[in-house]
């Protein structure tokens, strides 16, 4: 035969930390990569999902598709109902809203501060 059981021996035992050394690059690869990609990746995903989440009515709001409107009504937690110009009101899935440019108040908040103002100056 060609190769003598020596040598064949010798070949199927490796050093430890040859192997180490080799595994390295790779694993300092993906280190890199969580950083500079994974993580800001879920960031940005976990501040869109707050942004959806806080929508309320009097927002304006900005979709994915370019479309600009203030919110009327929220319909429910996948859907809101957007008004685009006078009278043309648009239902769109949460989810497909890229931003919002103006926050608006809450209704319960205008209410309380009319009523406020109703018993201030009652007295």
């Amino acid at each position: 035969m060609l190769i003598t059981p020596a040598f064949a021996q010798a070949a199927a035992g490796g050093d430890t930390n040859s192997m180490l050394m080799s595994l390295l690059p790779f694993a300092l690869i993906f280190v890199i990569m969580y950083f500079l990609i994974l993580r800001p990746q879920q960031k940005k995903v976990k501040d869109h999902a707050e942004l959806v989440k806080n929508i309320r009515r009097g927002d304006t709001v900005v979709t994915s598709g370019g479309l600009v409107g203030k919110v009327t009504k929220v319909v429910d937690d996948d859907q809101i109902e957007f008004e685009i110009s006078d009278g043309v009101r648009v239902r769109q899935m949460r989810q497909m809203i890229s931003g919002v440019r103006a926050k608006g108040e809450p209704a319960k908040e205008k209410a309380e501060t009319a009523k406020d103002k109703d018993e201030t100056s009652a007295s």
